[in-house]
């Protein structure tokens, strides 16, 4: 019977944590300069996105670029760079 307890208070826990970062990510206005995701903060870089629907991000972390490209056709592809 305990473990039974053990686990509905684990689910409980976890559904609690799930509600309370989703409801952070989606109540941050657009202009602020991070997203939070996991828990930490994840700097948002300046995205371009073209009329058919492509775009392309940067995201400067210290000495590392993070591009971020996705096509009009759904490709998505994600590089990073240190100098």
């Amino acid at each position: 019977m305990k473990s039974v307890s053990v686990r509905l208070g684990t689910i409980a826990v976890a559904a609690t944590l799930g509600y309370a970062v989703a409801a952070a990510a989606q109540s941050l206005p657009k202009n602020w300069s991070y997203e939070i995701k996991d828990g930490k903060r994840v700097p948002k870089g300046e995205r371009v996105t073209n009329p058919d629907g492509s775009w392309r991000e940067e995201v400067r972390q210290g000495k590392c670029i993070t591009i971020k490209e996705k096509t009009a056709t759904g490709e998505y592809k994600e590089t990073r760079r240190c100098d």
